[in-house]
């Protein structure tokens, strides 16, 4: 899939500028443009499996929030949600590179790339980290913090995932939103 990488990254930042004033945002976009935030995939083979996948899947997972705070009696603040979605998965950012294979095209064989995992920097669980990174830079509210880290809901490998996860959706209700959202732009949208 091609995708205008640029345009892209400009949307991104135009969502976060808009809805983000907390102190340290820029300096977290500095640090994602250095890296390979904008031009990442989102996932090897699950979904946006390309270039600048994961940057797609952040604007999705926060568009797909965006339409179900209807469901909320007491709806976040925008700057929450658009923290939530928008930086659940930096645990992806420097995660993946490009490899080559072998693939039969059209009768053919041909050397392909792909996408393969490549951990630099192993930090507990997939939301754990995101949180860890996005702290470097800025501070979160304890609910955009539980938001992001119970966002794979109970897939996440963690073995007390069914009480965490579960208390942590009651109590803060952006954590649910984000991992519906997020779960929606994977399956729904991205596949």
């Amino acid at each position: 899939m091609e995708l205008n990488i640029e345009a892209q990254k400009q949307e991104f930042l135009t969502i976060c500028r808009a809805s983000i004033q907390r102190e340290g945002l820029e300096d977290l976009l500095a640090w994602m443009s250095k890296a390979d935030f904008f031009t990442a995939p989102a996932s090897t083979k699950y979904h946006g499996g390309y270039a600048g996948g994961l940057c797609q899947h952040s604007i999705d997972v926060y568009q797909y929030a965006k339409k179900l705070l209807f469901l909320m009696p007491k709806a976040p603040s925008e700057e929450s949600v658009a923290i939530a979605t928008l930086f659940h998965d930096l645990c992806k950012v420097n995660l993946y590179r490009v490899d080559k294979r072998n693939q039969k095209i059209n009768g053919e064989w041909q050397e392909v790339p792909y996408y393969v995992i490549d951990e630099k920097f192993h930090f507990g669980g997939h939301g754990s980290k995101s949180v860890f990174l996005v702290q470097q830079f800025m501070k979160l509210t304890t609910e955009e913090a539980a938001a992001i880290n119970c966002h794979m809901g109970f897939s996440d490998g963690n073995p007390n995932a069914i009480r965490d996860v579960g208390n942590a959706y009651g109590q803060f209700p952006l954590a649910w939103i984000t991992h519906v959202a997020d779960e929606a732009a994977t399956f729904l949208l991205e596949r």
